[in-house]
């Protein structure tokens, strides 16, 4: 297999050597290039036959070399980098020679034609990174636990993000970020003293759904276009019933024929924080996503609130991760998380499954910072109607 092709410019002795490297004699190559780099102006392509000549001949102190000036000269050099890091492997440095065979793998899978003798050894490569990680990973871990550390959640968190575990998740709402506000993906229930009072309605409220259940008179989808915005598709769920909701909240309102059906439900919602922002929020409803259904990967608009999951009818199967977390709904035991950050839900049993979902301030605004949030939406949402113009 040819590795490296001549230039038209390239020299009778390098046309030679890149031959003898590319049957494989290797000796012959090593010396017809070796007076090459000896010279006051050296192509790259001299150190490269060099490299890869001496580092097949296990000679990985001029292969390192000779690597090293095939970086100088190209920094991003595939054959360059493959080399140094089988040099750096050979030495037992292996995060060094990771940290080159990682940004091989990462350059061959964006190009579009990587060379063939790069992709040929991607299986080694990858194999050498994973092996490497883990006896790290095994390293790390021991040193830790011998040091006697105590691991706190999010130290734990940060060693999941160290070790590749898991993945980073941050706040990316779609429409408003408010900075400096903490990533948290759940937050704990025993942070909302109010929630007491509320979980405890739960029979109460779940009677009321399954009276409303009886006809699904009210139950709308999820997911609506707007008249005079262009359509959108969100994964097939456009105006589509199997992920519904019946509103007693909507646009920031009191949806009336509907709170006149849940009076209990709607009387056990006024002691939460509700987020109440301009025309936009709060909006409370009983969220109903049918058997085998998948709500996609999605972000919120804005992170200045959280949204809160009160289960009520939770067949087993069905799920909700944030970032990389993931919780199963348990009846009566409110969920509370940032939408800003990626998430996801399913319902994969055979039953429907229905929550009762609402939105809260975050704690950490101010009670100026909210007003704040208000107002630019209003602002927002006055903009080209004429009021407050």
């Amino acid at each position: 297999m040819t590795i490296i092709t001549t230039r038209h410019s390239a020299d009778m002795r390098l046309g030679a050597a890149i031959e003898a490297l590319n049957r494989g004699d290797l000796v012959t190559a090593r010396r017809e290039v070796e007076p090459l780099v000896a010279g006051a102006q050296v192509r790259i392509e001299a150190w490269l036959v060099l490299a890869i000549a001496t580092r097949l001949l296990g000679d990985y102190s001029v292969s390192e070399t000779a690597a090293d000036k095939v970086l100088e000269a190209d920094s991003g050099n595939l054959r360059g980098m493959m080399v140094k890091g089988d040099c750096r492997a050979a030495a037992n440095d292996p995060r060094a020679a990771r940290s080159f065979y990682q940004a091989v793998i990462a350059a061959a899978r964006v190009a579009s034609n990587p060379p063939q003798d790069i992709v040929d050894e991607l299986p080694r490569i990858t194999a050498y990174c994973q092996n490497t990680v883990s006896d790290y990973q095994a390293y790390l871990e021991d040193y830790i636990s011998r040091a006697g550390v105590p691991r706190s959640g999010r130290f734990q968190q940060s060693l999941d993000l160290l070790f590749g575990t898991k993945q980073l998740f941050l706040q990316q709402p779609t429409v408003f970020y408010f900075p400096g506000l903490p990533q948290i993906q759940f937050y704990e229930r025993s942070a909302f003293p109010w929630l007491a009072d509320l979980e405890m309605a739960t029979e109460a409220i779940r009677d009321e759904l399954l009276t409303l259940l009886e006809t699904e008179q009210g139950f709308t989808p999820y997911v609506v276009d707007e008249k005079n915005r262009p359509h959108g598709d969100f994964h097939g769920l456009n105006g589509n019933p199997d992920w519904s909701a019946l509103h007693l909240y909507k646009d920031g309102a009191p949806v009336a024929a509907n709170v006149a059906r849940a009076p209990r439900t709607f009387a056990a919602m006024q002691a939460a924080p509700l987020c109440y922002c301009a025309k936009r929020t709060p909006g409370v409803m009983f969220s109903l996503l049918r058997a085998g259904t998948r709500i996609p990967a999605h972000n919120g608009m804005l992170n200045t609130r959280l949204i809160c999951h009160l289960p009520l009818i939770v067949p087993p199967g069905c799920a909700l991760r944030v970032g990389n977390e993931v919780r199963e709904w348990k009846l009566g035991e409110t969920l509370i998380f940032d939408d800003s950050i990626e998430h996801e839900a399913w319902n994969d049993s055979d039953q429907d499954r229905v929550i009762l979902l609402f939105d809260i301030w975050r704690p950490e605004l101010s009670l100026e910072e909210r007003a704040a949030v208000t107002t630019i939406f209003e602002a927002i949402d006055s903009y080209g109607t004429g009021v407050g113009q």
